[in-house]
């Protein structure tokens, strides 16, 4: 049997591990899709990453397939695309399951927001829709 730490560990031995500064580095350069992956109730609790679009850790496979009747256009196969969750737990699975989708540029926020969040990196409030 594999543990979930297992299966995180072997996803990021494949995929791009960020710093916080690396993030916000190429945020501030604005050629990233930056996904933030958590449940919608994180964000409206916690807030979000300035930019970032919402795309639940269990609709990103869909979402991203392009051949998927969920598909969402703002998904491109060929784009910088940086992934993020609380703890960069979720964010490195989600960033795996792209790059076995074909995405060619993947990567995610190793600290996770949390972290983001603690040492002060900008934040937008996200209202609960009713």
């Amino acid at each position: 049997m594999t543990t979930v730490r297992e299966m995180v560990d072997d996803a990021k031995s494949r995929i791009d591990n960020l710093s916080i500064d690396e993030v916000e580095a190429e945020r501030r350069e604005g050629n990233a899709l930056l996904i933030d992956v958590r449940d919608v109730r994180e964000l409206w609790r916690e807030g979000k990453i300035p930019g970032a679009r919402h795309v639940p850790r269990g609709m990103i496979e869909f979402w991203a397939d392009p051949e998927s009747e969920y598909y969402k256009d703002f998904m491109k196969p060929d784009a910088r695309v940086i992934l993020y969750c609380a703890g960069g737990l979720r964010s490195a699975l989600a960033a795996d399951a792209l790059n076995r989708l074909g995405y060619s540029d993947v990567a995610h926020l190793e600290a996770g927001f949390d972290e983001w969040k603690r040492r002060g990196g900008e934040v937008d409030e996200v209202p609960q829709k009713r």
